[in-house]
């Protein structure tokens, strides 16, 4: 199944369009903010949040619930993909209902493998992906970036890292977010552990288990930074 989360008046075609507003007259009338969604785990192939996930989860707790329950249906593999204003732009400050800014870094507390990272160095980021039991691989990221800014960065007027700079520290440089996100599900990895249930154990199994090796940990992994593209 595809879902259009927070649809509006923006249906797509071949998707379930979902909204908790009845005059936008969406396929099915939901209030994403209540939980569990009534939908079966695994059951989806690909999710849109176009500009609505920044209405939802004022109360943080509510938002969690939010991010566990897109895990909960999204099927192995699935893509997340979540489209923002930009949390220094006037279309995002503006509008009284955007109450939360939804950023690249934000999403990457979702990651496991970026926590386990964050863990071994010690770092003060909230470990949300073991927390609630969840695993989103942020795979691209489009930071949709304004005029005049964008055709000085394109002829060289301005550079990557002064634009990274404002992009940073100024209002209004870049108008939106564009945020892919995939799924990672181990199906394979639950499936052997439930016909490991009724078999006995090995020869040995009840031996105490090697030291840990220091050299087999893994490889350091940071975040994907922001790209800067054209709308």
């Amino acid at each position: 199944m595809k879902f259009n989360m927070g649809c509006g008046a923006r249906k797509l075609p071949g998707f379930l369009n979902v909204d908790g507003i009845a005059a936008c007259e969406p396929d099915e009338l939901v209030d994403l903010e209540v939980t569990p969604w009534p939908w079966p785990t695994d059951c989806a192939d690909e999710i849109i949040f176009n500009h609505s996930l920044e209405h939802m989860g004022a109360d943080p707790k509510i938002f969690l619930s939010i991010m566990a329950e897109i895990y909960r249906i999204a099927d192995a593999g699935c893509i997340v993909q979540i489209n923002v204003p930009h949390p220094r732009h006037d279309n995002f400050i503006s509008d009284p209902t955007h109450v939360r800014a939804i950023t690249p870094q934000m999403l990457c507390l979702f990651d496991k493998r970026l926590c386990d990272e964050g863990i071994r160095r010690n770092a003060a980021n909230t470990p949300f992906a073991h927390y609630l039991g969840v695993d989103f691989e942020l795979t691209h990221t489009h930071t949709v970036v304004e005029e005049p800014f964008l055709s000085q960065y394109r002829s060289g007027v301005l550079s990557e890292d002064a634009l990274r700079l404002m992009l940073r520290t100024q209002l209004n440089i870049a108008r939106e977010f564009k945020m892919t996100l995939r799924v990672r599900k181990d199906h394979t990895a639950v499936t052997r552990e439930k016909v490991a249930i009724n078999r006995p154990p090995p020869a040995g199994a009840d031996k105490a288990p090697p030291p840990p090796n220091p050299a087999a940990e893994p490889p350091e992994v940071a975040p994907t930074p922001p790209l800067i593209r054209s709308p």
